[in-house]
């Protein structure tokens, strides 16, 4: 991506929520400002929003617990919403969930907008609900998010552990919509990050064109499974 192919950019403040229809063939460049980041992430087909984001499916399709450069994020129809065509990070969390307001305040403390205007303490799943309800969602329609930039180590016995520094500022990664994808984010702190002091971070957000995906895409072909995601995606805009 470069300065003068960017169509639009936009930095989102910490702790805030944002929504944007990605149109197929485009590309989202979301990168890490001042590192440390966490983006929660969740998404739809936007023509039929009961066609949704599907972690189980994305993981053991391509055999992964973590999404970097070459994978791609399925749908509950194994239709692909975005690929991961560009990565500086090399890790990004699908399990580790978003906060909710009972957690951020055992945390952090009580924080109401009433005392604290915008400055309170957002929550991850709140914030979901939040861009959720512009589009007619509503909480039955939450789904398990990823969290871009964010590392969440699970050991022998299933405990969960949050990699501290995974993304140093600068980081990026680099979605390309394969779908017109209602995509929904925010920039709440990652539930594990053990981090006692409330400090989201923020991040830019840009958008260019991108090409399709060819025969020889390296998403296509990192698994076989991929192949039958793509052609299963074409078939459904012929």
């Amino acid at each position: 991506m470069t300065e003068s192919s960017v169509l639009w950019e936009e930095v989102v403040p910490p702790g805030a929520s944002w929504s944007h229809v990605l149109k197929r063939g485009t590309r989202l460049r979301i990168a890490d400002i001042e590192g440390g980041a966490n983006v929660g992430a969740i998404f739809y087909n936007f023509e039929c929003t009961a066609e949704r984001y599907n972690m189980p499916d994305t993981l053991k399709a391509q055999h992964i617990a973590r999404l970097t450069k070459g994978y791609v994020l399925y749908s509950d129809m194994g239709r692909i919403l975005c690929s991961v065509v560009e990565d500086t990070v090399g890790w990004h969390d699908p399990i580790g969930g978003c906060s909710n307001a009972a957690l951020s305040r055992s945390k952090y403390g009580e924080s109401r907008y009433q005392d604290c205007r915008n400055d309170y303490h957002k929550n991850g799943r709140d914030s979901f609900l939040v861009e959720l309800g512009k589009w007619g969602l509503g909480p039955r329609d939450l789904i398990p998010n990823v969290n871009f930039f964010s590392r969440v180590d699970v050991a022998n016995d299933g405990a969960m552990a949050f990699h501290e520094a995974n993304s140093p500022a600068g980081s990026y990664v680099e979605l390309r919509a394969e779908m017109n994808t209602l995509a929904i984010l925010n920039t709440c702190p990652h539930p594990l990050d053990p981090n006692p002091r409330y400090a989201p971070k923020p991040v830019r957000l840009s958008i260019c064109r991108a090409m399709p995906a060819g025969a020889d895409d390296p998403c296509r072909l990192s698994r076989p499974e991929n192949a039958r995601g793509f052609t299963l995606t074409e078939r459904y805009f012929l």
